[in-house]
């Protein structure tokens, strides 16, 4: 089972739209995790729409309409493996620990918040952030991930680089619709 995972996409906050890669790989997965921030509910129809199988939570930055059709914690068993799904985990500082205490039945944890990519293990949990596919924050990239699951492992644990997103629309300013050589006012 070929799975993607993303997180902190902020459409249309920090982009005008999903990038073009990250879409394909939605075509090409079998289910499609997602771990919260996604800002406006388009995004979330727009993957439901796309995908085989979507899981997801909702984050921190969004909404009260996003709350209400996504949990704050999801839970699916995909071959064998038993993920959960979260949006903040806190600090770096101790997230193994606290992670492994607070998912002790949990093969695989997804998480968001950070924007930064993650992949350690603590005993039998895995812990994965795909960082942001549109705002890169302090990183060298925008990021996602792509796995596969098969015989309760997992394998080909890839982060895919992405360029920086296309910035979302501005709003106009009164300069836009100045005359040339005209001081426009304000």
């Amino acid at each position: 089972m070929r799975l993607l995972l993303t997180s902190d996409t902020h459409v249309p906050a920090r982009a005008a739209s999903l990038p073009e890669a990250l879409m394909a790989a939605v075509d090409d997965a079998d289910a499609v995790i997602h771990a919260g921030d996604w800002i406006d509910e388009a995004t979330l129809d727009l993957l439901e729409s796309r995908s085989r199988r979507l899981i997801g939570v909702y984050g921190n930055n969004d909404g009260l309409g996003l709350r209400r059709r996504l949990p704050e914690v999801a839970h699916a068993e995909l071959e064998g493996l038993r993920f959960a799904v979260v949006h903040e985990t806190g600090a770096a500082a101790g997230r193994e620990r606290r992670c492994t205490a607070r998912f002790p039945d949990v093969d695989v944890l997804v998480f968001g918040h950070s924007h930064i990519p993650w992949d350690t293990s603590a005993g039998r949990l895995r812990l994965l952030n795909p960082g942001s596919p549109t705002d890169r924050r302090r990183q060298p990239f925008c990021s996602f991930m792509t796995l596969t699951v098969a015989d309760a492992r997992l394998y080909d644990v890839t982060l895919h680089r992405l360029p920086r997103a296309t910035a979302p629309p501005r709003a106009p300013s009164p300069r836009d619709s100045a005359p040339p050589d005209t001081p426009a006012e304000g």
